[in-house]
């Protein structure tokens, strides 16, 4: 069986959907890193983030798609990511991600069939039955990965956003 590229998007992104979507919920540690904490000496985090993922984030923004960080840590480097890339929905420290989606939903006058999101790990599974497109990344936890309708080509922190962006663009044009 011939392996999809990365940039076709998968039988569960429909054109309908993909025209319909007005947000793009992320989580960070997994998805948008590797996973992976690195502790300084004085107790520091860093992080590290891929650039394509971040042209991505731009991308989707140009074309009138709100992107949200939605993560259970806290932590600066994810608050300077964002401004960087001109995220202002950042929601961080969050144990229910499904009350953070609630949230986001007021908030921006949305409702769920407006959402996808990708994620990684079990705590993103409330958002997964929630919103219109779930994607797990390759490397997520299994039952995560089974809760989602889609799984991306590449993991965490490797551009594995990028694809998800790319999947949605290439689907708005499709007829």
């Amino acid at each position: 069986m011939a392996q999809r590229s990365i940039t076709t998007p998968p039988a569960c992104l429909t054109s309908r959907l993909a025209r319909r979507l007005a947000l793009l919920i992320l989580d960070v540690d997994g998805v948008l890193t590797d996973g992976a904490l690195w502790f300084g000496s004085r107790g520091e985090v860093m992080k590290r983030f891929h650039v394509r993922d971040g042209h991505g984030i731009k991308l989707l923004q140009a074309a009138g798609i709100q992107i949200a960080f939605v993560s259970g840590r806290r932590s600066s480097a994810v608050a300077a990511r964002a401004r960087e890339l001109g995220v202002r929905l950042v929601l961080q420290g969050v144990g229910d991600k499904s009350r953070a989606l609630d949230q986001l939903l007021r908030r921006l006058s949305l409702s769920d069939t407006q959402v996808a999101c990708v994620g990684d790990d079990t705590p993103d599974i409330p958002l997964f039955g929630r919103v219109a497109l779930a994607v797990a990344v390759r490397d997520a936890h299994p039952l995560a990965a089974r809760a989602a309708h889609c799984r991306t080509e590449l993991p965490g922190g490797q551009g594995a956003v990028r694809e998800v962006v790319d999947w949605i663009l290439a689907a708005r044009v499709r007829p």
